[in-house]
């Protein structure tokens, strides 16, 4: 292969996206693994989950403090020290069982997967047209999605050997970060304007400004994928769903996802992201309202979690497009951040916000959260009026 081949805007893609397939298996991988080694070693739930919150934890973090180094060295470096990041933190893991440095280092990689999304995400949206735009982001969602989803299958390394899992997902993140050093660096754009010298304050409150609702389907994703799999597990045993049966549920909603990323990202770039958003959100409402019609009957509750997941799932990605619509180039890297933040928020508020409903309510409680949060959402897409960029631009 040719140096221009190497460079070229195919190869480009080829590679971020295999880097975010990475990154998205060790998620996919760390949750299930470390909750299974804490659950063995007698924590109890409630730890477990503290010792879980800790990746987001790092996301946000970091989220503040990445805009700067991109804008300053470019994606590459970035990239590179993340994934450097994550391959000692895997080797570091399974030589000591120790709640708190597990913490830590779960915290760590939080910041190291971070640098890894962020520079990705930024280079893919600032060197996608218009017209393709959702295609390629669609096909990055894809790739996490489908990495979060291969993740947990390493599990059924354990039986093998303890530390095989984390020495192989170390493995595969050393190898992408010497196929990372056949990629030319690049740089956000940085023309010295009205958006340089308003400051990070300032190109947050014009982000904001211009591609609030932007934020609200990243932040509803990140509260769907952690209740769903935080709070849901719970909720299901104590409704007399058997684990055999969570064990499809759960996927069903991941998988979904996968499927239609690509279909939904073409059709936003055709007819308009914030229809395709206002249209999913009240059809995904209406599913997780009737599923408690329908709960008791297994494979009718797993198609609902599975349609639901192809509606659904491309929530990060469409705000994502979205965002890159509404605001000028330069304001992409400080969007990328708040978009970060926003799923980091929605990841947090949704194990708790679960966690009370199954206590308070009961029956139902966990459908009803998604689905008034979808209401509000749709909401807030009627009412939201893009505004003009051309004097930013």
């Amino acid at each position: 292969m040719s140096v221009s081949e190497k460079n070229s805007p195919q190869f480009r893609l080829m590679m971020l996206v295999i880097m975010v397939f990475i990154a998205g298996f060790v998620q996919g991988m760390l949750l299930p693994l470390l909750a299974i080694l804490l659950e063995q070693a007698g924590y109890s739930s409630a730890m477990n989950g503290v010792n879980a919150v800790a990746l987001y934890i790092g996301v946000l973090i970091a989220s503040p403090f990445i805009e700067n180094p991109v804008r300053k060295y470019g994606y590459k470096p970035v990239i590179s020290v993340g994934l450097i990041t994550v391959v000692i933190t895997l080797l570091i893991l399974p030589l000591w069982q120790s709640f708190w440095l597990w913490f830590v280092l779960r915290l760590i990689i939080g910041i190291a997967d971070n640098m890894v999304h962020f520079a990705t995400q930024v280079w893919i949206t600032s060197t996608s047209s218009k017209e393709v735009r959702g295609r390629n982001i669609a096909i990055y969602g894809l790739s996490f999605s489908a990495g979060f989803a291969g993740g947990p299958l390493m599990t059924n390394l354990l039986a093998i050997d303890e530390r095989l899992p984390f020495v192989l997902a170390a493995l595969f993140c050393a190898v992408m970060w010497l196929l990372l050093l056949k990629l030319k660096n690049e740089w956000p754009d940085n023309t010295v304007d009205t958006i340089q010298h308003s400051g990070t304050l300032g190109r947050y409150a014009l982000v904001i400004k211009y591609g609030w609702f932007a934020f609200l389907p990243p932040l509803a994703f990140g509260f769907m994928e952690a209740t769903i799999h935080g709070s849901y597990p719970i909720y299901a045993l104590r409704t007399g769903i058997d684990i055999e049966w969570l064990s499809l549920i759960l996927p069903a909603f991941v998988i979904g996802g996968v499927i239609t990323q690509i279909p939904l990202g073409v059709l936003s770039d055709k007819v308009g992201r914030r229809k395709v958003l206002l249209v999913l959100s009240t059809i995904g409402a209406f599913i997780f309202l009737t599923i408690p019609m329908y709960e008791e009957q297994m494979w009718l509750l797993v198609t609902g979690f599975l349609v639901a997941g192809g509606l659904l799932g491309s929530f990060y990605s469409l705000g994502l497009m979205y965002l890159a619509d509404l605001i000028p180039r330069q304001l992409l890297p400080t969007g990328n951040v708040l978009i970060a933040i926003s799923f980091s928020i929605g990841s947090m508020l949704g194990p708790l916000t679960g966690g009370i409903l199954i206590d308070s309510i009961g029956a139902g409680s966990i459908y009803y959260a998604i689905a008034g949060l979808l209401f509000l959402l749709m909401i807030a897409g009627v009412l939201f009026r893009p505004k003009q960029t051309s004097d930013l631009a």
